[in-house]
């Protein structure tokens, strides 16, 4: 089984298109195609994007649809505990994607964010957008 770390970016975006292109990286967790890989830091990150005003009120974000994909992860994902700080980003608030990855032993990170992309592969670890990552599912 692949285990990822998937960016808040990229889960935020699956959930306010879920018919766009990064739809079906949610689809592929709800089947268990994957495992996904999460720390505590995440999850919040992820809940502030959701909860911020403007993203609610453009995309009619609710509760309920924040409950379900945090369920979803919890159900679907495997809680990390990153070790060990890492500074290896342009952008210090992306070092706690590679933390969860490295901690996690993770196969891939999932990211659209170019401040990840571009330390690709990291410790071994490629870095890679939705789409390649969806298309690795599918071999």
């Amino acid at each position: 089984m692949t285990r990822a770390v998937v960016d808040t970016g990229i889960l935020v975006r699956a959930l306010i298109k879920p018919l766009g292109t990064v739809g079906p990286v949610l689809q592929r967790l709800r089947d268990g195609a994957y495992t996904l890989l999460y720390s505590e830091t995440l999850l919040q990150e992820l809940v502030d994007v959701l909860g911020r005003p403007h993203i609610r009120n453009k995309y009619y974000v609710t509760d309920e649809d924040v409950e379900t994909l945090l369920s979803l992860i919890l159900l679907r994902g495997e809680a990390v505990v990153p070790g060990q700080r890492i500074e290896a980003c342009r952008d210090p608030k992306d070092n706690k994607v590679l933390e969860v990855a490295t901690a996690g032993k993770a196969d891939v990170i999932v990211s659209g964010d170019e401040d990840l992309l571009v330390l690709s592969p990291f410790r071994g670890i490629p870095i890679v957008g939705p789409g390649t990552f969806l298309a690795m599912l599918s071999t």
